[in-house]
């Protein structure tokens, strides 16, 4: 290219060397100098610009390598996922083999299922069957038992075990807790049993002292009673003779005698 802008140059001079009417030699020169300055500055122009295209040449080598080694990694990734493709592929094939084994257990246990089904439905009628007869077994059973005094009496005993039992549970929640109703029942229980035993025994001593005099009473009239039989034995032998001059036999007046004293007696012992 230099070359070119050279020999350029050079016609040129040839030109205004055989121009000698048109131009002189120092227009000449200077028309040179301006060609050449002119050059510089277009080779300058030229430099500057094969740097820029150097320095983008640069930076598109550096472009192609990272593009390069981004297709490398996108290559290498592609690879991975087909090999995970292939992996998924062969685990789907697993399942899908696994799926058909597990159909068929299924369809295995469902007949299975459903014979065990039918057995058990027969077992429930047999059971039902069996439970009918021992319900009706029970029930004449108990019928029977209810006949039987003994138990009649086991039965009001169970009833009044399982009283007892509730009320010894509620008691025994009612000692642990000793502002419970149980405990003031229990509490004024006890001031009533207390309040009728005094009264009972105010009730004694009265009856005591009624008692000594009723036996006072009865002493005098065992006394009065003695002295009435010995009255009525002194007078048997003049009842004796007047009932022999009223013409009454012995053994009657005897009779009528005994009576008398058998009544006095009776009425002894009532009266002790």
């Amino acid at each position: 290219m230099s070359d070119n802008k050279e020999k350029k140059s050079q016609g040129v001079l040839e030109d205004a060397l055989d121009k000698q009417d048109t131009s002189s030699l120092t227009d000449a020169v200077k028309q040179i100098a301006k060609q050449q300055q002119s050059q510089t500055s277009e080779i300058e122009k030229n430099k500057k610009v094969l740097f820029h295209l150097q320095n983008e040449l640069h930076e598109l080598e550096k472009q192609i390598a990272s593009v390069s080694a981004e297709t490398k990694e996108t290559e290498r990734q592609i690879y991975q996922q087909d090999a995970a493709i292939e992996n998924s592929k062969l685990q789907c094939e697993n399942l899908e083999t696994q799926i058909k084994s597990l159909h068929t257990e299924n369809v295995k246990l469902k007949f299975d299922i459903e014979a065990t089904q039918e057995e058990f439905e027969e077992h429930k009628i047999r059971h039902n069957e069996y439970y009918a007869k021992i319900k009706v077994y029970k029930d004449s059973l108990e019928e029977e038992e209810s006949k039987w005094s003994f138990m009649t009496e086991l039965h009001e005993k169970r009833e009044l075990v399982k009283k007892l039992k509730i009320m010894k549970e509620e008691l025994r929640q009612d000692l642990q807790n000793p502002e419970g109703n149980r405990i003031k029942q229990v509490q004024e229980d006890i001031s009533k049993l207390k309040n009728n035993i005094i009264t009972i025994k105010e009730s004694i001593v009265e009856k005591a002292c009624f008692l000594e005099e009723e036996k006072k009473t009865h002493e005098k009239l065992r006394k009065e009673i003695e002295c009435q039989i010995i009255l009525c034995c002194l007078a048997i032998p003049h009842f004796i003779c007047s009932s022999t001059e009223g013409h009454l036999g012995c053994f009657q007046v005897w009779t009528i005698m005994n009576k008398a004293a058998i009544n006095v007696r009776v009425q002894v012992v009532i009266q002790t």
